[in-house]
């Protein structure tokens, strides 16, 4: 049989599956927003886990790592350190984040910022800077689903048809099944996006080198420049390595879609065991990406487009049931992150949008229903964009997450108590030069000493933010007791679950 046909066919498999999953969690699905949008809030260590790790090892992971890695070499193995830096922040800040929305029943980011900051100008802003950010996430899953599906069937399936295809089904099964589909595909997810990303590169590595080793061995003398720093085209400067690693641990955490995971577990212990073992499953995952990528390098230097190195060397060199099985596997890298944005995007509108302000006493099938035609919206918009611009999947990560970075210095400033309160007009004063900044150093003057436009742009924010809380008017006592008094409770009282606010 033709490789395209069982390429194709595993993926086709795989769709079916996670179809079937979405049916399922339909029908255990309560007509309510809490268990539409959080799971209830009763998510354990199991799910959590999959699903975090899922969501953060997606396209960007199993396609942009390896394109990174046959670009640039190794130096993107110095700018990983930030999958360490993720288990510390999750222990830490997404441990208090899942206190205050227990006690205050927060769905989002901007209901937890809108409170502190008593300000719906904060909730509007932050409404916006996190649906817009990412939307370019959603654009990195779409366009590693095109190229999969694309490679898969030997070009017979477009580029565009392909995505189109795949964000169809991915869309499907979260307006059927809400979060608790999102949830239980992407336990399936992550364990066929590991094994799948492990077992595709030793089998590329054995038969086209002989090993590890012998792979390392033939960089050392063919491609020694891939195994310097700051690589071939100079790209990795400590200024750039510092500056992703801020970008890929701070920048992906306080975007929605994990910050709204943080809500749904169903202790604060679950979310403490997330931060501890968390880096194990995001660390080991970039040595098979590093094998691809590498060898890649050496078997197939002209590839046109880098990050398609994984499925094309599958396709050229891979049997065809595995090439389909490892295909399948990346396809749910992607799926497993595109469904989770779409899903926080649509509980951004849904939530802080629609019910704040256009029908806020409708009732909660109302508003289970219009997040799911926002969803079909975002479908769109996401299809739009894949299909009409380009750059490398990991280049767009970073920007989606320096654009979330700008959420940085409010969030703390609720998460960590301190004499002296950020105020909201500090913090609308700091997205703004913020997102300013970004602009200025993206664009206009890239990365300037060779740091990263994202951490020029959080410093501006912080500086900002600091200097004009000193002269504003902060948040009432009663607010600042209230929440930064649960805080003081949650960390040094005792850590039960406390009870919803009445």
């Amino acid at each position: 049989m033709d490789v395209w046909l069982v390429a194709t066919g595993g993926i086709c498999a795989y769709l079916i599956v996670t179809v079937a999953l979405g049916v399922i969690a339909n029908r255990r699905l309560a007509p309510n927003l809490e268990d539409f949008l959080l799971y209830g809030r009763k998510t354990g260590f199991v799910i959590l886990y999959f699903t975090v790790v899922a969501t953060y090892h997606s396209a960007f992971a199993f396609l942009g790592s390896g394109g990174f890695f046959y670009t640039h070499g190794i130096g993107f193995w110095v700018a990983g350190s930030w999958t360490v830096l993720v288990g510390a922040i999750t222990y830490v800040l997404g441990s208090r984040i899942w206190a205050l929305g227990k006690r205050f029943d927060y769905f989002t980011p901007a209901d937890m910022l809108a409170d502190f900051y008593e300000s719906e100008a904060v909730r509007v802003v932050v409404a916006v800077v996190s649906v817009g950010f990412t939307i370019l996430y959603i654009q990195v899953q779409a366009r590693g689903l095109g190229y999969i599906l694309s490679v898969a069937s030997g070009e017979r399936i477009s580029f565009e048809l392909g995505t189109l295809i795949l964000m169809v089904v991915a869309a499907g099964y979260l307006i059927a099944g809400g979060l608790r589909a999102v949830y239980w595909t992407d336990v399936l997810q992550g364990a066929w996006m590991y094994v799948a990303v492990w077992a595709g590169s030793l089998v590329l590595t054995y038969k086209l080198f002989g090993g590890p080793l012998a792979l390392w061995q033939r960089v050392a003398v063919e491609r020694p420049d891939l195994l310097t720093v700051p690589g071939p085209e100079g790209y990795f400067t400590p200024g750039m390595w510092f500056g992703l690693m801020v970008v890929f641990s701070f920048g992906i955490i306080i975007q929605p879609h994990i910050l709204i995971r943080y809500y749904t577990a169903v202790s604060a212990q679950t979310i403490k065991w997330l931060g501890a073992t968390t880096p194990i499953f995001l660390m080991t995952l970039y040595i098979p990406a590093a094998l691809v990528g590498l060898g890649g390098a050496l078997v197939m230097p002209n590839i046109e487009i880098a990050d398609r190195i994984f499925p094309e060397m599958l396709f050229n060199y891979a049997p065809a049931w595995l090439t389909g099985i490892i295909l399948a596997g990346a396809t749910a890298a992607a799926m497993s992150t595109l469904d989770s944005i779409l899903h926080s995007n649509m509980t951004v509108l849904t939530r802080d949008v629609y019910q704040r302000y256009v029908a806020p006493n409708a009732t909660p099938a109302h508003y289970i229903l219009v997040g799911r035609v926002i969803v079909l919206g975002l479908l769109i918009v996401g299809y739009l964009l894949s299909v009409r611009t380009f750059e490398f999947l990991v280049v767009l990560v970073a920007l989606s997450g320096a654009g979330a970075l700008q959420l940085m210095p409010a969030i703390l400033g609720v998460c960590f108590p301190t004499r002296h309160l950020f105020t909201r007009t500090g913090v609308l004063a700091g997205i703004g030069v913020g997102l300013a900044t970004l602009y200025l150093t993206l664009v206009v003057i890239p990365h300037p000493l060779s740091l990263h436009g994202g951490v020029w742009s959080v410093l501006a924010n912080f500086i900002v933010t600091i200097g004009v809380s000193r002269c504003t008017q902060p948040p009432t006592a009663a607010t600042v007791w209230r929440i930064h008094g649960e805080l003081e409770r949650f960390v040094y009282g005792d850590d039960s679950a406390p009870e919803k606010q009445s």
